[in-house]
């Protein structure tokens, strides 16, 4: 897969693949079912990027609604059931993927668990040029701590001036500053609307559609 010391590394939702509408749909179903009024997709668009656990401990309360043992299982199980209901791969993205698929080796990391990941890039169509897939319920602490990406770079002999990881967060952000590798942002993405643009540095690359991603990170990569 192309030259094995370069390492490109995708987020899934927001940077991949369009969930916001399935996510949104479990979550408001949970809240239905505790006796809550359901929220704006949007808003439960922006509490995604931290694990599943903190997206429904941030939706039910803001829908006024205790977390309890039980919460994060029963969300998980309908979000099952909704998994690829309107989920998406954004527009360009299998092409990306494809052409950076010759310029080194691609991998996922993501703070949804892995079996869903799974499951979203296999029906998508996504996963054969995909190396690796870290989801949040690894043994690795979850992003933005670096120990994942750095793993990943162990494990395909990349340098961190060698690799990019491509997101749509904060989150992303600070796990490739991290671990010194590149970031390229994704300002199509739900989660971009965190990104501190006063703290930027200028050494990033910026996209707002995903057929830009395949030339950004080739620049970021230039030197390598």
């Amino acid at each position: 897969m192309g030259d094995l010391h370069r390492l490109i590394v995708f987020d899934l939702d927001g940077t991949l693949v369009d969930s916001r509408r399935d996510l949104a749909s479990a979550a408001n179903a949970l809240i239905r079912e505790r006796g809550g009024e359901p929220l704006p997709e949007d808003a439960i668009g922006r509490m995604v990027g931290d694990g599943a656990a903190m997206l429904v401990r941030r939706a039910l309360t803001a829908a006024g609604l205790p977390v309890d043992a039980a919460s994060l299982p029963r969300f998980l199980e309908l979000y099952d059931d909704r998994l690829l209901d309107t989920t998406l791969a954004y527009e360009g993205i299998p092409q990306a993927l494809s052409l950076l698929a010759g310029d080194g080796t691609i991998a996922v990391l993501t703070n949804k668990p892995l079996a869903p990941s799974q499951r979203i890039l296999d029906g998508l169509g996504l996963s054969g040029l995909i190396a690796k897939t870290i989801g949040g319920d690894s043994d690795f602490p979850r992003k933005p701590d670096p120990s994942s990406l750095r793993h990943l770079m162990d494990a395909f002999g990349a340098a961190p001036r060698s690799t990019a990881l491509v997101g749509d967060s904060w989150v992303d952000y600070e796990t490739a500053r991290g671990a010194g590798a590149a970031i390229c942002l994704a300002r199509y993405g739900f989660g971009y609307h965190g990104v501190d643009a006063a703290r930027l540095d200028g050494a990033e690359a910026i996209v707002d559609r995903a057929d830009e991603i395949p030339s950004a990170v080739r620049r970021l990569l230039a030197d390598t």
